[in-house]
């Protein structure tokens, strides 16, 4: 499976959870470190955990599995390291406060 297809499964898991104003920002040319981030936020706690759980979730069923989660309960920002792709799930303020979107202006963000 491609990126741009495991990025469309993991919006979709995404959508199943009513994340909120889902970004995917393609940054190959600005880092080295992956190729795309994919954003989004929810509105409390219980939200965040059932939409990165559902990522989890569904990325296992491809047999993905994560190499490495950071964040957690109450942290109100979960990263989901997937190597070429890093999921960023949100508390909808926490997302404001770090605006990823604002630091990465110069990536290219992508409509799927």
């Amino acid at each position: 499976m491609d990126n741009l297809e495991l990025i469309k499964v993991i919006k979709k898991s995404i959508e199943d959870k009513k994340g909120e104003d889902i970004k995917i920002l393609d940054i190959q040319k600005l880092c080295v470190i992956c190729d795309y981030f994919v954003i989004t936020h929810g509105y409390n706690q219980p939200q965040i955990d059932a939409i990165t759980d559902n990522i989890i979730d569904e990325i296992g069923k491809l047999g993905i599995s994560p190499k490495r989660i950071e964040g957690g309960k109450n942290s109100g920002w979960i990263l989901i390291d997937l190597g070429d792709i890093v999921i960023h799930v949100f508390m909808n303020d926490q997302r404001t406060f770090y605006d990823l979107e604002r630091i990465w202006k110069d990536a290219v963000s992508m409509d799927l």
